[in-house]
């Protein structure tokens, strides 16, 4: 009977064990991705940030520019010019929505990574239910 109970004993203990294990995996993984994602958000933002200037300073200079080509005659064409800063514009414009997409999905993923980790963390730590030894309640029906 001493046998079956210490084998009994660490089939209950590995679970706990494997519970730990997972736990500190999980800490881990969240750890190690949770400054790579800050990181990448952080330069997402500054890109955006910094497309957001540059097609600023394009329009004002675009304005700049029609106002010129109205008030006098140009000694050199700026239409061509002109076509390049507005399809400048324009690809700034993508670019931007591209940047924007991946900043939403990094925000996602973090957000699901915290989600995940703290679903973890709570099913890991809740107490979980003991069963009963089905050899134990044998031996007692023999003993009756």
């Amino acid at each position: 009977m001493t046998e079956t109970q210490n084998s009994v004993t660490e089939e209950v203990e590995t679970p706990s064990l494997t519970t730990e294990g997972r736990d500190a995996i999980a800490a881990g993984i969240l750890e190690l991705l949770k400054p790579a994602v800050q990181e990448v958000d952080d330069r997402v933002k500054s890109v955006r940030e910094s497309q957001l200037e540059l097609r600023q300073q394009i329009e004002d200079l675009d304005e700049v520019l029609k106002q010129l080509s109205q008030e006098r005659e140009p000694p050199v064409e700026l239409d061509a010019y002109v076509k390049k800063l507005m399809n400048s514009k324009r690809r700034i414009g993508v670019v931007n929505n591209i940047v924007q997409n991946a900043q939403d999905r990094v925000v996602k993923l973090q957000q699901k990574l915290m989600r995940d980790s703290s679903k973890r963390f709570v099913q890991l730590h809740m107490p979980q239910p003991v069963l009963p030894n089905l050899l134990e309640t044998e031996e007692i029906r023999t003993d009756q």
